[in-house]
């Protein structure tokens, strides 16, 4: 497999078709050369010779490539206090109102499509500063991505991606690596033990109890196509607690998506009491 057109148009198709059912995520025909670029790396791997090959394995039943399959062409782009001023919404009117509401807490909120951990863990930093205890908010993060979950629970990253975090923040949040760790940071234990990580499929059923304060989904909805993005927000909706709050990216928008959210602010909605 030396040249991108050795992934037939009748294979790409099929690798457009299984993500579609399996993930809800839409590739378009752009997203060729990246299928092919992410996928020949599973047939070497495999020791596979074709993309038919692989691809009959994968719709076959085998759970396991599958799940290889799904980590393969996620993308996963992400930073610490990404889009900032939703941090600054949260620690101000956000959580105000939400102690409003549920003022015997803990506050319960949800980061979907969490990524490398980056999201969970700048969200986690915000409640405690502003609670000033971690006890005081539980949050699950998710993704469909098994291996940026098990990074992401890790809670170890290089020193070049916590630029994004205040500078007190890494004072009390972060720990430094020495010797043979040199470079690395580790988030601290009292902050990891507000977020608890797991593998999620949304469009799966969810393993998750309401009703929820806040639930952030960045820079998701973007890879579905409307329907998709109606089923899941009207989901989104049913979790949350009425006047909960729902966070996307800053590309984008639920209009003509639901009338279940009104806007608020850039990209910052409420559900409808």
């Amino acid at each position: 497999m030396a040249a991108s057109d050795s992934l037939s148009e009748r294979d790409f198709r099929r690798v457009v078709r299984l993500t579609q059912e399996r993930t809800g995520i839409m590739l378009n025909d752009s997203k060729k050369d990246l299928v092919y670029s992410r996928l020949s790396r599973r047939l070497r791997a495999l020791g596979l010779e074709t993309f038919d090959t692989y691809l009959e394995r994968v719709e076959g039943g085998d759970e396991g490539e599958l799940e290889e399959f799904v980590n393969a062409l996620t993308t996963n782009l992400t930073a610490f206090f990404r889009e900032p001023h939703h941090f600054e919404m949260l620690r101000g009117p956000v959580l105000e109102e939400m102690r409003k509401r549920n003022p015997a807490g803990p506050l319960k909120i949800w980061s979907a499509g969490c990524s490398t951990g980056e999201e969970p863990y700048s969200i986690a930093m915000t409640l405690a500063e502003a609670l000033g205890a971690p006890e005081g908010a539980r949050i699950l993060a998710t993704d469909i991505d098994s291996r940026v979950v098990a990074h992401a629970d890790a809670g170890v990253y290089d020193a070049a991606r916590i630029t994004g975090i205040p500078r007190g923040h890494q004072q009390r949040w972060l720990l430094r690596g020495r010797g043979t760790n040199e470079g690395k940071v580790k988030i601290r234990d009292a902050l990891r033990s507000m977020v608890h990580f797991r593998r999620l499929n949304l469009f799966d059923k969810w393993p998750i109890q309401g009703p929820l304060d806040v639930i952030f989904c960045r820079n998701t909805l973007i890879y579905f196509d409307k329907p998709t993005q109606k089923q899941l927000v009207e989901r989104f909706a049913q979790l949350l607690r009425p006047g909960g709050y729902l966070f996307i990216g800053h590309s984008e928008s639920l209009f003509r998506v639901t009338e279940d959210f009104r806007l608020l602010e850039q990209t910052l909605y409420r559900r409808a009491a």
